[in-house]
């Protein structure tokens, strides 16, 4: 974990991103955090915003992978007991 001061931050930003590859950098205002630096990569596992069914199937060479879902066993629908 690094941390930065806004100063700091503004004269190095290419320090601050290759920090970043290393771990959050914490970006601070007046001795406090104000900020965290990520890698998109980083940002992406914390908020899940992974590349969707679509993006992934656009992709060059999708076309060749083997994908055999499993089928579904059983009926999809059940009645209600409301007794």
């Amino acid at each position: 974990m690094a941390v930065f001061s806004s100063r700091e931050f503004n004269r190095d930003v290419t320090q601050a991103k290759k920090a970043a590859s290393a771990g959050p950098v914490f970006i601070t205002d007046r001795g406090r955090p104000a900020h965290v630096l990520l890698t998109i990569e980083a940002y992406q596992r914390l908020t899940g915003d992974g590349p969707n069914i679509v993006e992934l199937l656009a992709e060059p060479g999708a076309a060749d992978i083997e994908f055999e879902p499993p089928r579904l066993r059983g009926s999809l629908f059940q009645t209600a007991d409301l007794e």
